[in-house]
């Protein structure tokens, strides 16, 4: 009697692809990129700068991640997903994410943006770079306070304006009774 082969997944296949669908449907954004020809200390370098700006670099295979990223509703990730790739897991701020990514593939030419997903909205490299290219948070924010800041300095200054004024009407309208008077 033969037993046909069970094509059950394994254990630890199945643990992976929970991972990367864990980390997809917990990220705002996740950028692809290809790291063919990079030493495994050139990738330990890529992730301290990424993780400073609040995102994750990840080498899984392609197969696990494809899986994952359907499980997760990125079909879309499938054409990215060729060849030697690492995943960017966005948590933070996804523009400070970008400009970290594109500034390690400047500076490791070896290191080639892909695309991505930003929300449900679908990235090519150039998108990438685009966002990259876009203000920090930190940055709109400060804007932001800078454009609130400087009708508020404006009142104020009238504001104070007007009792220095008063007094200074009241007290010539004081003097100009004591010398008429």
């Amino acid at each position: 009697m033969t037993t046909e082969p069970t094509h059950e997944p394994r254990a630890d296949k199945v643990a992976i692809v929970e991972e990367i669908t864990g980390k997809l449907n917990n990220s705002v954004a996740v950028f692809v990129s290809e790291y063919r020809g990079l030493s495994v200390g050139q990738l330990a370098g890529l992730r301290g700068p990424l993780r400073d700006a609040g995102a994750e670099h990840k080498v899984y295979k392609n197969t696990l991640a494809r899986l994952a990223a359907t499980n997760a509703g990125y079909d879309s990730l499938h054409e990215h997903l060729l060849g030697p790739t690492a995943l960017t897991f966005v948590t933070g701020d996804s523009v400070a994410a970008a400009k970290a990514l594109v500034d390690q593939a400047r500076a490791t030419p070896l290191l080639v943006i892909k695309g991505g997903v930003l929300g449900d909205s679908v990235m090519s490299a150039d998108d990438v770079k685009a966002l990259a290219s876009l203000p920090s948070r930190e940055e709109l924010l400060a804007r932001l306070a800078g454009a609130f800041q400087a009708p508020l300095a404006k009142t104020a200054g009238l504001l104070s304006a007007l009792p220095r004024n008063f007094a200074y009407g009241l007290n010539a309208l004081i003097q100009q009774q004591e010398s008429a008077g």
